[in-house]
């Protein structure tokens, strides 16, 4: 029996923006019934490939496949229904299958505007699915289709739900085919690697109104942290993955089995080979304050926050059992452990007015994450918000519950108003980020990069952390929205040794600045200027101080950073301060630099055997030009 999978091709930007995302569903569906012996299942991602309904259909017919399946979720629902109608017109005696949140719970619909859908499978599919497979293969379908729980379908001028099936228990002993995917075509932008999407845990205790997975999933249930690790180091050994996305609600619920789950990952070594990130609640963020570094060791770079709201009216009304005070300081101890933050706000409910819309971004920036998101509130229509708004929902096209389109009008503007305020929210925030801030308010990015520079650095380096909240990271430079800046070095002796490996610490050195905009201004160019003094302890105990004045300028997506300074000799071994050794931009970062001396030679520019050449040693008075593109698209 040949089974074709395919993933319906809904495209809406928002999450595509940082890259192709892989559809795990497939990979976990696909396990399960190879497992069960239906070895014949093939994939067909018309999303990633973006295939026309007539390249659809003939890779159908390449196919002949005797079972289709699909899934939706509510804003793709019209596009799964019209592949799954393709299919039918390929073949009619084609059994046709639709999974996913949206036919779970909206099966009378569809079922009724779709005909040609045979059955539904409501809720978890793998032992569901198995379950169908098996019958139709045996001959069971359709006489004995109302013994299968977990089914819709329609029976003659009815449409049945049989018996709700119970919830996967044994998460464990599902093997995930990841082969059927095309792995060289999801790319996660941010970092240029691979992406992949694995599942630790399934479920949510909370019930929060405006989301529908606790609805679908039911129970909480999570896997053994050693069995997710297996997956994730089979993903970076078998399909070279540089970055997956726990698809949890929230990982860190059961937080002794997420602390064990990094602690396995650090004993393998993977986050030198693969990075991460999650989505999670902000008490759990609060709960785990001193385990925050250990995460951030264990490769975690990217938390996206359901802050939600900026007020606390909204909050309650989403269930959320937060506070507003408890969302801001979540973002700080992020941003102070490394991690790079997003905050997620959704706005667009009847009560929006163009006040809140203004509080939201004021509370983002003075919070500081280094991502923020508005999405439109949008009301699925099987949650019970969907049904208290009543008429105040406008739209009714599923294909616009995007999280972009407004879907509600409020009663102080219309939805016009409301698209273009959010907009000038997204247009205000990220402006000022990339004039001032960026690349990262925080220190994550740059913390997070020791895997993919080039061989030849020192074992276990890791980058110097920014020195407080507040301040943003430009590699080795820091700068702030209010002028504040700190320029970092590694102070070197003649012998090699390195104060930052070697056992001595990491010189810092922090000064005022004032923003300022100069006469590129026209040319969206803008600059920050200042000028301050370093104390920094080199091995040996001896005190080096540097004077700098540096000059960042930002034009187009590229940094212009000149900085010039004097190593100043103090203490009795004047050799030992005499040169400052610097860390240039990572590899991460495109670079063009020309580092030279005050008094136009090279003395001492030379690095240590080994060391790559984003290292450069500095004489005693120095002066350094660097222009760096970064790579975020």
């Amino acid at each position: 029996m040949r089974i074709v999978l395919i993933h319906p091709n809904y495209h809406s930007g928002g999450a595509e923006i940082a890259g192709n995302w892989p559809p795990a569903w497939v990979a976990y569906l696909a396990g399960s019934l190879k497992a069960a012996g239906f070895s014949d299942v093939r994939f067909i991602d018309a999303m990633t490939n973006d295939l026309s309904d007539e390249e659809l259909r003939q890779q159908i017919i390449a196919h002949q496949p005797d079972i289709v399946g699909a899934t939706a979720i509510t804003p793709s629902i019209y596009k799964a229904e019209r592949a799954l109608q393709i299919a039918k017109e390929v073949n009619d005696r084609t059994i046709t299958i639709l999974g996913g949140v949206h036919a779970t719970f909206m099966y009378k619909q569809v079922l009724s505007e779709a005909p040609w859908i045979d059955v539904i499978v409501r809720g978890e599919g793998e032992e569901i699915l198995v379950e169908l497979v098996r019958g139709i293969d045996d001959g069971r379908w359709p006489a004995e289709r109302h013994a299968i729980k977990g089914l819709a379908f329609r029976d003659a001028n009815s449409i049945v739900a049989t018996t709700a099936a119970p919830t996967v228990q044994n998460l464990d002993a599902i093997a995930p085919d990841w082969g059927l995917l095309e792995w060289e075509k999801y790319q996660y932008i941010p970092l240029g690697v691979r992406v992949a999407i694995p599942n630790m845990a399934r479920g949510c205790p909370f019930t929060c109104s405006f989301c529908s997975q606790w609805k679908f999933w039911r129970d909480y249930r999570i896997r053994d942290p050693k069995k997710v690790v297996d997956e994730i180091e089979a993903l970076v050994r078998d399909h070279q993955v540089g970055f997956f996305i726990l698809a949890d609600e929230e990982p860190t619920i059961h937080r002794q089995k997420f602390v064990a789950f990094c602690h396995e990952l650090i004993n393998r070594g993977l986050p030198d080979k693969v990075k991460w990130g999650i989505n999670t609640r902000v008490t759990d963020v609060l709960r785990d304050e001193a385990l925050l570094p250990l995460y951030h060791r264990a490769g975690l770079v990217h938390v996206s926050l359901g802050t939600e709201a900026a007020a606390q009216l909204k909050l309650d009304r989403f269930n959320k059992e937060t506070t507003v005070a408890q969302n801001g300081k979540a973002i700080r101890l992020l941003r102070d452990a490394g991690i790079v933050v997003e905050a997620q706000f959704i706005v667009g409910l009847e009560n929006e007015t163009a006040e809140t819309l203004e509080e939201t971004y004021r509370m983002a920036r003075d919070w500081k994450p280094d991502l923020v998101n508005w999405a439109m509130y949008t009301p699925w229509p099987f949650s019970n918000l969907f049904h208290d708004l009543g008429d105040k929902v406008e739209i009714f096209d599923y294909e616009k519950y995007n999280f972009v389109t407004p879907i509600i009008k409020p009663e102080a503007m219309d939805r016009a108003e409301l698209l273009d305020r959010v907009m000038h929210n997204y247009r205000r925030f990220y402006s000022h980020k990339a004039l001032f801030s960026y690349p990262w308010a925080g220190s994550g990015v740059p913390a997070a990069l020791p895997a993919r520079l080039p061989q030849g650095i020192p074992q276990g380096w890791v980058p110097a952390q920014v020195l407080r909240p507040g301040q943003g990271a430009l590699l080795g430079t820091t700068v702030e929205t209010a002028g504040r800046f700190s320029f970092r070095f590694q102070p070197h002796d003649r012998s090699g040794a390195d104060a930052g490996l070697g056992g001595g610490s990491r010189s810092r050195a922090q000064g005022e600045g004032t923003p300022g905009f100069g006469e590129g201004v026209r040319r969206r160019q803008s600059a920050i200027a200042g000028s301050g003094t370093s104390h920094s302890s080199v091995s040996g105990g001896v005190e080096a101080v540097t004077n700098f004045s540096p000059r960042l300028q930002t034009l187009s997506g590229e940094a212009i950073l000149d900085m010039s300074g004097r190593c100043s000799p103090a203490g009795n071994d004047k050799r030992r301060s005499r040169d400052a050794l610097v860390r240039m931009p990572s590899p991460a970062w495109r670079m063009l630099s020309t580092p030279r001396s005050g008094r136009r030679r090279r003395a001492g520019c030379s690095a240590p055997a080994g060391w790559p050449a984003t290292w450069t040693r500095l004489p005693n008075t120095w002066s350094m030009s660097a222009r760096l593109q970064h790579c975020m698209r």
